[in-house]
């Protein structure tokens, strides 16, 4: 997770790792439950091979130094993680060395993916909503994918923007997950419901 920050070099002929960056507004709902869930659905998936997975968020407009909104928090006690990992859990600001850094960035809204291309214009190729991620790569043909997990999900990456047009098709607000921030707890448990569904296909997609 956040700890790992050993992050080899991402052009690597052969990947020995594969980092994940999670993008929302505030870095306190919507990015830190998908990074601590995606890491947790991983795990689960791969044992130890999941050493080679690096896991991070941050907020285009971060609460910085701030915990987990406490409602968001709550969501994750389902899975055994509100207090294990949310605990100790600090938002941060969005910075373009993250982004440089990342192998993937997963952005709750439309307008984060805008916010993050602003910062680091060559992570195009890399950057997607969460939910347009999930969706393109479901309907990838995964029999030519690698069966090693780091590079599958290289692979899941490269792929998926060539599914662009060729899906079923998505508004832009259909691809964001609306911020619970100020809302009532419902509004937390809807996002933390959309999250789930999608890292859980990812999940799915890297560790069949």
């Amino acid at each position: 997770m956040r700890g790992s920050n050993n992050v080899p070099v991402r052009h690597a002929s052969v990947p020995t790792s594969f980092a994940f960056l999670f993008v929302c507004t505030g870095n306190i709902c919507r990015s830190p439950f998908a990074e601590l869930l995606t890491a947790h659905l991983l795990s689960g998936r791969l044992g130890s091979e999941v050493r080679g997975f690096h896991f991070a968020s941050a907020g285009v407009g971060a609460v910085v130094g701030s915990p987990m909104h406490p409602d968001t928090r709550n969501e994750l006690a389902a899975w055994g993680l509100a207090d294990t990992y949310a605990g100790g859990f600090l938002a941060r600001q969005l910075e373009a060395p993250m982004v440089d850094e990342a192998d993937v960035v997963l952005t709750a809204t439309v307008e984060h993916r805008t916010a993050v291309l602003g910062l680091c214009p060559p992570a195009l190729p890399r950057t997607f909503t969460l939910l347009e991620f999930a969706r393109l790569i479901t309907d990838l043909d995964p029999g030519p994918l690698p069966l090693d997990p780091i590079q599958r999900a290289h692979a899941l990456v490269r792929h998926a923007p060539t599914q662009r047009g060729t899906t079923r098709s998505a508004k832009p607000a259909d691809d964001s997950i609306s911020d619970p921030m100020g809302r009532r707890r419902k509004a937390h448990h809807t996002a933390a419901q959309q999250v789930t569904q999608a890292v859980t296909a990812i999940a799915e997609a890297i560790a069949p």
